[in-house]
């Protein structure tokens, strides 16, 4: 592994992280129901500080949601070529919601191209205007079903990820409630994505998705029984992040490693299909709302801990970051 990648893992608590050899599990139930959340908030604080990345189960989200979403993915990646070019996402504007084919986005510039198709969508704004990650989204009509299960699927992750921010907030010795303001009408970007098999593998020019962090706050992974997701440890060493059942896979994005002062991490993963069948997931990604100022928290700052990093308003820095990820946007 090049020390350059490695090196964009490293900050001043280095030594006091630990080399994980799996990603940590975290059972939310105590949200749900008042129990033990002191105990929560430790084993979030654990996950999140020393690899970025966690499991969550109890999670209060119904099974035939998820299963539903998952068909809805398959159904969509198989319709012929020309039936999902039709519905491009630059044919939505700023809102960037519709379908991205293969090369379409890459992760890992100059290093990987990303083997992999994508299908975005997302909620209209409260005022009606098309504005960066709010708009239309452009539904296929040979699928009748496609947006209401997809809906659904994308209002259970919103309420998921409003339940493990307040879960994070006691990490940091903050009410539940903390983030509730940030949160009125926040940016969430629901994707599809589909990745073919890959039957030999040498080196990473060509995967399903090049190493990469996430650019937003928090990202919410179902992924199917397929595999193929792995995590970099504190080592700079690759882990498999497996598949669990009615489990989510949740990391943290650069955006809340800049909140927390780098006391949590925006981990490096990537996703290699070497499983001989087509791989489906479903990545929500969550975002305050986008005139939300972000800076380090006074929770997570010091003397001997002073701000990492400058305020950024949570939309104008997620859009462009896209902005530099999508040639027609003018940004790359």
């Amino acid at each position: 592994m090049p020390d350059d990648l490695i090196g964009l893992l490293d900050d001043r608590l280095r030594a006091e992280r630990l080399a994980l050899d799996h990603v940590p599990a975290v059972d939310l139930t105590p949200l749900r129901t008042g129990g033990d959340t002191a105990a929560l908030a430790a084993r979030i604080a654990h996950a999140l500080g020393n690899i970025g990345f966690m499991y969550v189960t109890g999670h209060g989200v119904a099974q035939d949601v998820t299963a539903r979403a998952f068909a809805a993915a398959e159904a969509f990646f198989a319709l012929p070529e020309e039936d999902k070019t039709a519905l491009h996402i630059t044919g939505s504007g700023p809102a960037l919601h519709g379908y991205t084919g293969f090369f379409g986005e890459t992760n890992d510039p100059g290093r990987t191209r990303d083997l992999k198709e994508i299908f975005d969508l997302g909620r209209e704004a409260a005022d009606g205007r098309v504005r960066p990650f709010f708009g239309p989204t452009p539904w296929p009509p040979s699928l009748p079903e496609f947006r209401a299960d997809m809906m659904a699927y994308q209002d259970a992750m919103l309420d998921l990820a409003r339940q493990i921010m307040a879960g994070i907030a006691l990490s940091l010795g903050l009410p539940a409630d903390h983030f509730a303001p940030l949160m009125q009408e926040p940016i969430g970007i629901q994707r599809m994505l589909h990745y073919p098999p890959q039957t030999r593998v040498d080196d990473d020019s060509l995967i399903g998705i090049g190493a990469h962090t996430d650019y937003g706050c928090l990202t919410i992974l179902a992924q199917d029984d397929a595999g193929g997701l792995q995590v970099m440890n504190r080592d700079g060493v690759w882990i498999e992040a497996p598949p669990v059942p009615d489990a989510f896979v949740i990391n943290v994005g650069d955006m809340l490693q800049r909140l927390t002062n780098d006391r949590y991490l925006a981990n490096l993963h990537r996703v290699i299909n070497v499983s001989g069948r087509d791989r489906y997931s479903l990545p929500f990604f969550f975002d305050f709302d986008a005139e939300t100022v972000v800076a380090p928290l006074a929770a997570c700052t010091g003397p001997d801990s002073p701000p990492r990093y400058a305020p950024v308003v949570c939309g104008e820095h997620k859009w462009a970051r896209y902005a530099a990820a999508y040639p027609h946007l003018g940004g790359g």
